[in-house]
C-alpha cells in the first residue's frame, strides 16, 4: 500500500478507526475494562491525528476529495476534506479525547452498567460524525447523518428504566422522521439536478420553479432543524438529559445538535447558496425562527433547576446562533456562524463536564443545591465560571469572537435587528448562568454540599474540564491556535460567497 494511497484516503481512514475500535470494544466486553477502555483511546487519538495531518493542505486552500464507493450510476459514497468539514472534524476529533478520558472518569466513579455498548456506540457515534464533516454529497451526509441517529439511541437510553425509554422513544420520533424529511428533498434534488455534490454557493439556481425550490429547502431544513433543537421542533433535546452527562456533552457540543447545525450550514451555502436564497426569500424567514428560539430558549431556561436542563435549554438558543449566521447569507455572519459551531462546543462541553462531576461527586442535581459549592470543588467551579461567562460573550473567551462576527454580519446586512438579538440573548445568558456562580461561591453552604462533599472530581474527569476551560480561553485571546479554525471559518465563508472551492488538492 502506498504512501500516496494512505494519504489520499485519509477522510476515510478518519471514519473507519473508531469503527474498527467499535468493534474491538464489543469483542473485548466487560471481562477487561482496561483493554476495552485502551481501544477508546487509542482510536480516538488516531483519528485526532488524522484529522489533524490533513489540516496544512486544506489551511493552504487545497481539498482531499475520494470515491471509494459507487452506489450506481450519479450515485456515490463520495468523500471531500474542505475548510468548512475541516472545522467540524478538527473540533469533533479533539473533543473526542478528552471526552473519552472523562467518560471513563464518570463511568468508574458511579459504577454504570452497560459500560461495554456505551463506549461502542460512542465510537460509531464519532465515525458518523466523520462522515458527515467529509461528506461531499447530500446522499453521503444522509447516510451518516441516519447512522448518527442510531447510534445515539442506546446512549439516550443507557440507563434503561422507564424515563429512558421514554426519552429515547421521543428522540427517535423526531429525528427518524425529520430524516425522512430530508430524504424526500435528497430524492428531489436528485431528479432535478441528476447529483447532489456540494458546490460553493449551490448549484440549485434556474433548476425548478421557485416554488418548488421554497418547498425542498423547507424539507431540507426541517430535516436538519430538529437536530439543531430550532423551535419548535427541539422537544427532545430536554428529554435527552436523562442520559449520562457525558452522553449529554456529546449530544449538545460533539456530535448531534453540531450536525443539524453543520447540515444547515451545508444546505445554505452548498446547495442553494446566498444568492438563490436572497432571491426566494426563505432565508429571512429561517434568521426569524433562529432569532425566536434563541430569544424564547433563554427564557425557559432561567425557570430551569435541574443543571443540566437549564445546560439543555442553553444550547437550544446558542446552536441558533449558527442557524442565524447561515440565514443572514452575508461574508462576517457566515464565518461567525461556522466559528461560533467550535466555540459553543469548547464552552459548553466544558459545563455540562462541570455538572457531570458535580453529580458524579455530590449527586447534586439542581441549581438551588449549589450554594456554596465553588469553596468545595474550586477548580471545576472555576472553569464552570469560564464556560458560563464565555456563553454570554464576555472578551477574551471564545464565544466573544464568534458573537462578534455575527454581528458585523447583521450590520453587513443591513440587519440591525439581530445585533440587538444578539445583545439581549447576552443578558439572559447572563441571568440564567451568573446566579449559580454567584451562589457557589459566595453564598453559605447548603447542608447538602457539606454532607456530600468528597472534594474534586477524580483526575479523569477533572483533567478534561480544566483543558476545556483552558481552551475557551486560548481561542479567546488566539482564535487560530486551535489548528487555524478561525482561518477555516473565513475560508468557507469566502467560498461560499466566491462560488467556488479553493484549487488544490490530491
Amino acid at each position: 500500500m502506498s504512501m500516496e494511497f494512505l494519504l489520499a484516503y485519509r477522510p476515510l481512514w478518519a471514519i473507519l478507526i473508531s469503527l474498527v475500535a467499535a468493534a474491538l470494544i464489543m469483542l473485548t466486553g466487560d471481562k477487561r475494562p482496561n483493554l476495552r477502555e485502551t481501544w477508546t483511546i487509542v482510536a480516538a487519538v488516531g483519528k485526532m491525528l488524522i484529522v489533524f495531518s490533513m489540516l496544512p493542505l486544506v489551511l493552504a486552500g487545497g481539498v482531499i476529495e475520494i470515491e471509494p464507493f459507487k452506489i450506481a450510476r450519479g450515485v456515490s459514497l463520495h468523500l471531500r476534506a474542505d475548510a468548512a468539514g475541516m472545522v467540524f472534524a478538527v473540533l469533533a476529533s479533539f473533543l473526542w479525547v478528552v471526552t473519552s478520558f472523562y467518560s471513563i472518569g464518570y463511568m468508574r466513579k458511579l459504577q454504570e452498567e452497560h459500560q461495554t455498548g456505551y463506549f461502542a456506540c460512542f465510537a460509531v457515534c464519532l465515525s458518523a460524525t466523520m462522515g458527515i464533516a467529509f461528506a461531499a454529497n447530500l446522499l453521503t451526509f444522509f447516510v451518516f447523518y441516519e447512522i448518527l441517529t442510531i447510534a445515539t439511541y442506546p446512549l439516550v437510553v443507557h440507563h434503561r428504566d422507564q424515563e429512558s425509554i421514554k426519552a429515547g422513544r421521543k428522540y427517535l420520533a423526531y429525528t427518524l422522521i425529520a430524516g425522512q424529511l430530508f430524504l424526500v428533498g435528497i430524492l428531489w434534488v436528485q431528479f432535478l439536478v441528476g447529483h447532489g455534490d456540494f458546490q460553493p454557493g449551490g448549484f440549485l439556481a434556474g433548476k425548478a420553479s421557485v416554488g418548488a425550490l421554497q418547498t425542498i429547502f423547507l424539507l431540507m431544513t426541517l430535516g436538519t432543524a430538529v437536530k439543531a433543537g430550532v423551535m419548535p421542533v427541539h422537544g427532545w433535546l430536554p428529554s435527552a438529559m436523562v442520559a449520562p452527562t457525558p452522553v449529554s456533552a456529546l449530544l449538545h457540543a460533539v456530535a448531534v445538535v453540531k450536525a443539524g447545525a453543520f447540515g444547515i450550514v451545508r444546505i445554505v451555502g452548498y446547495v442553494f447558496g446566498p444568492q438563490l436564497l436572497a432571491q426566494l426569500g426563505v432565508a429571512q424567514i429561517l434568521a426569524w425562527f433562529a432569532a425566536f428560539t434563541i430569544i424564547v430558549s433563554s427564557l425557559i431556561a432561567m425557570a430551569q433547576d435541574n443543571l443540566k436542563k437549564r445546560l439543555a435549554f442553553s444550547t437550544i438558543g446558542q446552536l441558533s446562533y449558527v442557524v442565524l449566521g447561515a440565514a443572514l447569507l452575508t461574508p462576517l455572519g457566515i464565518m461567525g456562524g461556522i466559528f461560533h459551531i467550535v466555540a459553543h462546543a469548547v464552552m459548553k462541553i466544558t459545563l455540562f463536564f462541570c455538572a457531570g462531576a458535580i453529580f458524579a461527586t455530590t449527586q447534586l442535581t439542581r441549581v438551588s443545591e449549589l450554594n456554596g459549592i465553588g469553596r468545595e470543588m474550586p477548580y471545576t467551579m472555576g472553569a464552570f465560571t469560564v464556560g458560563a461567562v464565555g456563553i454570554t460573550g464576555l472578551p477574551f473567551i471564545v464565544g466573544f469572537i464568534s458573537k462578534w462576527n455575527l454581528a458585523l454580519g447583521s450590520l453587513q446586512g443591513g440587519q440591525g435587528v439581530y445585533v440587538g438579538v444578539l445583545l439581549l440573548s447576552s443578558l439572559l445568558s447572563a441571568a440564567y448562568f451568573l446566579p449559580i456562580v454567584y451562589a457557589a461561591f459566595f453564598k453559605k453552604s447548603e447542608p447538602q454540599v457539606a454532607k456530600h462533599h468528597c472534594g474534586e472530581a477524580n483526575k479523569m474527569m477533572l483533567i478534561p474540564l480544566l483543558i476545556t476551560a483552558a481552551v475557551s480561553i486560548v481561542l479567546g485571546v488566539f482564535p487560530n491556535a486551535g489548528g487555524g479554525l478561525y482561518d477555516l471559518a473565513a475560508m468557507s465563508a469566502q467560498s461560499i460567497v466566491s462560488g467556488q472551492f479553493m484549487v488544490g488538492g490530491w
